[in-house]
């Protein structure tokens, strides 16, 4: 079994086909998304659609990035009568039941245990001083401290003396991009969130595989063949002149 793990799509669709006819999965192969399907690019509807009924022929774990959380929180706000106008309802009124059931089963992260590595989009603040072996321990856990571990899916920068989160806009210059300091403790962490332009990013314990595609970057897969050894796979991107912000 070959594991595809696959960066931040943002609603691009031709460039999210084009890369899983070149990866070509077969029905044993397992395909992780870490999150951040929908927006800024045009189709964050198709690209929904597109992977639920890739779930349906294929193995496929989606882990929750931010930008699902805005629109699972949208979600929710509209179902008490306050409705915010914009992109992130235009995409809303877009999507089928299912898609929005399906968005609902996004996980929190994923584990292979085989290969030592964990999914989250973000990334891993250094005061973080537990991670759930399991979902089903997630599931167990306090909402407190479910929100306060679901910073794994915000993070970026961390607090250079207390390796706390720092809200965007509230780091200073010295506070360090958490994979700089990150020490594995938790596995070998894929992670999303953060586009880098020149290509994914590998670190001794951490990989991001945002590589900007709708920035007129690339999309790419990490490939962890069933021996461990590892590769990727890209497909140029393509800038979005109006990126579709939520």
């Amino acid at each position: 079994m070959r594991n595809f793990i696959i960066g931040d799509v943002h609603g691009m669709l031709p460039e999210l086909t084009r890369l899983i006819e070149k990866l070509n999965p077969q029905h044993e192969d397992e395909i992780t998304f870490v999150g951040d399907l929908v927006d800024k690019g045009d189709d964050s509807p198709g690209v929904v659609k597109f992977v639920r009924e890739l779930s349906q022929t294929h193995n496929v774990v989606v882990v929750e990035g931010n930008h699902e959380s805005k629109h699972r929180q949208h979600r929710k706000n509209l179902k008490r009568g306050v409705v915010r106008e914009g992109p992130i309802n235009e995409i809303t009124k877009g999507l089928s039941v299912e898609d929005i059931e399906f968005m609902d089963s996004f996980m929190p992260f994923h584990r292979i245990p085989e290969h030592g590595v964990v999914v989250v989009h973000g990334g891993i603040s250094g005061n973080l001083e537990h991670f759930p072996e399991s979902i089903e321990e997630f599931d167990s856990m306090s909402n407190s401290k479910k929100k306060r571990f679901m910073k794994v899916g915000r993070t970026r920068i961390v607090c250079k003396d207390t390796g706390k989160f720092r809200p965007l806009g509230e780091e200073g210059p010295q506070d360090p991009f958490w994979s700089e300091v990150y020490d594995g403790r938790f596995g070998h962490v894929v992670f999303g969130h953060e586009p880098f332009m020149d290509g994914p990013q590998e670190r001794e314990h951490s990989t991001g595989i945002d590589t900007g595609c709708c920035f007129g970057g690339s999309m790419t897969s990490l490939v962890i063949e069933s021996d461990g050894s590892r590769s990727f796979v890209s497909v140029p991107g393509r800038k979005v002149s109006e990126p579709r912000e939520c």
